[in-house]
């Protein structure tokens, strides 16, 4: 496996978490089918300029995380955010004992 393969891997699955569970929008076959061909492309760019294919594909993954790719899709870090706060205000006081998750 390349070094590029992971961060693009991780890069079409959190897009594609961040729509379909955290946001119930349908299914969007294209990331993932772009996901694969970016990876092919990362490695055999990877082969001329291995340095630069990986600096491009951590700088793609870290950019995906903190930018909205559909207008009215938030991106995957607000959802994580909006998500966490949600899951703690359902759990309440009444789970916690002394600061501690029972």
């Amino acid at each position: 496996m390349s070094a590029t393969t992971g961060p693009v891997v991780a890069l079409g699955a959190i897009t594609v978490i961040n729509k379909s569970v955290f946001n119930d929008e349908p299914m969007d076959w294209r990331i993932p089918i772009g996901t694969g061909l970016l990876a092919i492309g990362a490695n055999l760019v990877e082969r001329a300029a291995p340095q630069l294919a990986e600096v491009l594909a951590w700088t793609a993954l870290l950019t995906s995380l903190m930018t909205r790719i559909d207008p009215g899709v938030p991106a995957p870090v607000e959802s994580a955010v909006a998500w966490w706060k949600s899951s703690k205000a359902k759990s309440g006081p009444s789970s916690e004992e002394g600061g501690r998750s029972v």
